[in-house]
């Protein structure tokens, strides 16, 4: 006997059944820096100051197609560094929040400046500091490397780790979930 009704699977992914509609609602992106930007590494200086970090070229192009789609983008982080500054000015991040200790309350502020509610929010963190921020969000994103208590948080957990695709793997998800990722393709293919 034939199946009279096949489900509609809009998710990709069954693992993460909420994902691919919550995506869709996205305005705002917000980040967490070290173990999402970056690999989670720091390293210092014999002067005691952070020397270097690593950011992954395709996260960069990933978050500028969305600001393209006119999704705003924002970082919020707990530590203070020159080179995340330089980066999100190179991005053309305009909200940047450096040595938050309570990312929540950041949030919240970052939420009226820009008119956008929690619904319309994305944030992608990896670990515990991350987690009253991530509470607001109406997507909850964690890199594959993220703590085990952030993952089981996310509503989407990435393939790839923290700086190195795990940002561009969400930005593509948005990108799908709206609509927009084969016009964007198809542009870069001419």
């Amino acid at each position: 006997m034939p199946i009279a009704f096949n489900p509609h699977q809009t998710n990709p992914s069954a693992q993460f059944p909420q994902a691919w509609e919550r995506a869709a609602q996205v305005k705002l992106l917000v980040l967490d820096v070290d173990g999402v930007l970056t690999n989670g590494q720091v390293f210092f200086g014999q002067d005691g100051k952070e020397l270097m970090k690593a950011f992954d070229i395709q996260d960069g192009l990933g978050i500028k197609l969305l600001q393209q789609c006119g999704i705003e983008t924002a970082v919020i982080t707990g530590r203070n560094s020159k080179m995340v500054l330089a980066r999100c000015e190179e991005l053309g991040i305009q909200h940047v929040f450096m040595g938050v200790e309570n990312k929540a309350i950041a949030l919240s502020e970052l939420l009226k400046r820009t008119a956008h509610t929690a619904a319309d929010c994305a944030v992608m963190g990896d670990d515990w500091p991350d987690l009253p921020m991530m509470k607001q969000a109406g997507l909850r994103v964690c890199p594959a490397q993220g703590h085990e208590a952030v993952r089981e948080f996310a509503h989407f957990v990435t393939s790839k780790a923290g700086g190195y695709g795990a940002v561009r793997e969400l930005c593509d998800l948005i990108l799908k979930a709206q609509n927009r990722y084969e016009a964007l393709l198809m542009q870069a293919r001419n």
